[in-house]
């Protein structure tokens, strides 16, 4: 069917997702020191907050629900509902009093985060006309930068001796009385961040539940509907693993994916705590160039939403990679413990950023899949990247140790890891660039 004009809006709309995914994972990084202080928290409890939050296991959770009631029920009912959920976790983490309930609000918002993206990566695509797909899914990916850029700056200009923490310190006594003082005043800096999160999920919230339903999705479901065929989860999901060209698609895009994400979901939840241990730079200096890295994604995922549909994706595929490889190699040589090299890893990893796997992860896999099961074969890959991935985050804390001292075998791990994804990538690199939705399918999956 013709694609839709005007994609733009809402792609705006539903790249507020992405944001508060990103968003998620930062605000919890960003103040992982002041939550450790607060709670006395150990680095195998900060493994769990990883391994259960929206940079792993909750996300996971999520999205194989998340993705299957998109094919279901419309991209327009995750819309309606999701970000009510997101907001009860932020709410729960904002309220934390203990571990458990800093467990379970992190549990929450990530389970959030991975309804939403399966459905917000299909939506894009198949809302956007043909030539502006990848333009789309740029933009999307831009928020992921922008939402960490923005919690960074919140959490330095909020925390202890922060420009803005006289307001926070003034907000905590109003709050929880003239005494507080103390782990128990600094922590509120954070508790401040995740309601800035909460203030932008309400008004991503009232954007979303607006938009209308996927053209796209309506059609498939009501050619369904004539031909009388079983639109069931179970019914959808026994027809992605009959179909060998759909399988072979989920191999090929959790490989790459996979071995890419393993680095990427440390570095979004572990790297101002790598770069204050290991690095040894106090919490300000780790989050400005943390943020300054962020910056420069943002910067360079908007220089290639004005190239992407007009280059090759292998070669943007492999240059990002290789830049990626580069800055491990770098910090490696040059060492973790001097200002030199977490600088050149923080610019060549912010580089790497703009122009990760993961751009062409939510694209290939919003293209590579028929419509009846577009969002559940995301849903399903998001979950074993995101599960493998919180199993990988508790290992990633024994192998790294209390303060850093397994940091180069765990930069050997993850250069590794690196190499296989742009060898894999390269191997089975698609040709999709230019085509509709509906030529790809009928390409892979002929004219039924």
């Amino acid at each position: 069917m013709a694609n839709q004009g005007g994609s733009l809006k809402r792609t705006i709309a539903v790249s507020l997702t992405n944001y508060l995914d990103a968003g998620a994972i930062v605000a919890g990084a960003s103040g992982l020191t002041l939550w450790q202080k607060y709670l006395g928290l150990s680095e195998v409890h900060l493994g769990w907050l990883n391994f259960i939050s929206a940079n792993c296991l909750g996300a996971a959770l999520g999205a194989i629900i998340g993705g299957f009631l998109a094919d279901k029920y419309g991209r327009k009912f995750i819309y309606t509902y999701n970000l009510i959920v997101y907001m009860a976790g932020v709410l729960l983490i904002m309220c934390s009093m203990n571990f458990p309930m800093l467990l379970a609000g992190f549990l929450v918002t990530g389970i959030s985060v991975g309804i939403g993206v399966p459905a917000s990566w299909t939506y894009i695509s198949e809302s956007s006309e043909n030539d502006k797909r990848g333009r789309n899914i740029c933009i999307s990916q831009m928020s992921w930068g922008v939402g960490p850029m923005i919690i960074l700056l919140l959490g330095m200009f909020f925390a202890p001796g922060g420009y803005l923490f006289g307001w926070v310190e003034s907000l905590a006594h109003a709050v929880g009385g003239a005494d507080l003082a103390g782990d128990a005043l600094n922590v509120f800096s954070s508790r401040v961040v995740f309601f800035s999160l909460f203030v932008v999920a309400f008004i991503a919230w009232n954007m979303q539940r607006k938009l209308e339903e996927s053209n796209e999705w309506k059609a498939t479901r009501e050619a369904a509907k004539e031909k009388g065929e079983d639109t069931g989860l179970m019914h959808a999901f026994s027809v992605l693993f009959s179909n060998k060209t759909a399988v072979k698609t989920v191999c090929y895009l959790v490989a790459i994916y996979l071995t890419w994400n393993l680095v990427a979901s440390v570095m979004g939840f572990f790297q101002p705590h790598i770069y204050e241990t290991a690095g040894g730079v106090d919490n300000e200096q780790a989050n400005w160039m943390n943020c300054i890295q962020w910056a420069i994604i943002v910067v360079t995922t908007l220089g290639l939403s004005a190239l992407i549909d007009r280059v090759s994706h292998k070669l943007v595929y492999v240059l990002g990679l290789l830049v990626a490889i580069s800055a491990w190699v770098i910090i490696v040589g040059i060492g973790v413990n001097g200002p030199a090299g977490l600088w050149a890893f923080s610019i060549l990893w912010g580089i790497e950023g703009g122009l990760s796997v993961q751009i062409f992860y939510a694209l290939w896999g919003s293209e590579l899949f028929p419509a009846r099961f577009r969002a559940g074969a995301q849903g399903l890959m998001f979950f074993i990247v995101r599960s493998l991935s919180a199993v990988w985050g508790l290992v990633f804390t024994y192998i790294y140790g209390e303060q850093g001292e397994g940091f180069t075998i765990a930069a050997y791990c993850m250069i590794a890891l690196l190499v296989i994804s742009l060898i894999v990538g390269v191997i089975g690199c698609p040709n999709t660039r230019g085509k509709s939705l509906e030529q790809i399918a009928r390409e892979r999956y002929g004219d039924s």
